[in-house]
């Protein structure tokens, strides 16, 4: 099939090619900032004409978007695979929350920054990434529904305001990254967000209450 030409409607995750695009975009993304990046010198790179960019991108936002869904692992998802919960859904908040800063930074969080300054000036962008956060917000919100449903969060509690408290922590930390702030010590900070955490369960409730009884083991690479 010639690079340049457009993908049939069937095609899906095996295309080599468009993997090859993203993977480029990111690196120019990256490098060069959203504004600064064109659509050549990415299929350039990639070894493709503009051709092969647009049978499978309406443009550049879109491209944008593929290449951080791509690249950005989302952290919910790794402590899924990591850790054995027991259904103690406040632990994962609290993890979540920990590993902001015992975390190495994101070599790819350059490509969220990019695309956040873009959403300002480019409606397409933003539009986008309205979508992205819509999708992962679902995850967080089942989270929260179900701390409710067994106490560990106050019901009380309005679970867009926890969401939306989650992603300004998660968004704050990256512009700290950007502008080399320095982070809060990892212990003290994870005792913060293990008040703020408990703090979220109703009025009454004790530790002991919000946790179920210890397991026997807590693997790694457990599913």
């Amino acid at each position: 099939m010639d690079p340049a030409s457009p993908l049939p409607a069937h095609a899906g995750s095996t295309d080599v090619i468009r993997q090859k695009l993203i993977d480029a975009a990111a690196e120019v993304f990256a490098e060069k900032g959203y504004e600064g990046a064109g659509v050549a010198e990415i299929a350039r790179r990639a070894g493709y004409t503009t051709g092969a960019i647009y049978g499978r991108f309406t443009g550049k936002a879109e491209l944008l978007l593929a290449a951080i869904e791509a690249r950005s692992d989302s952290e919910l998802d790794r402590l899924f695979n990591e850790y054995r919960f027991d259904g103690a859904v406040t632990d994962i908040l609290t993890t979540v929350g920990s590993h902001l800063v015992t975390n190495d930074e994101d070599p790819d969080s350059a490509l969220l920054l990019e695309a956040l300054v873009a959403s300002r000036r480019d409606p397409e962008v933003r539009l986008l990434m309205q979508g992205l956060f819509d999708v992962r917000s679902l995850g967080l919100a089942g989270l929260v529904t179900q701390a409710k449903a067994t106490g560990a969060i106050d019901a009380g509690l309005d679970t867009e305001a926890v969401v939306r408290f989650c992603h300004a922590l998660g968004l704050g930390f990256l512009l700290f990254r950007a502008v080399e702030l320095d982070l809060p010590k990892a212990g003290p900070w994870e005792d913060l967000i293990a008040r703020l955490v408990a703090a979220l369960a109703p009025a009454g409730t004790s530790d002991h209450q919000l946790r179920p009884p210890t397991p026997t083991t807590n693997p790694k690479g457990s599913s």
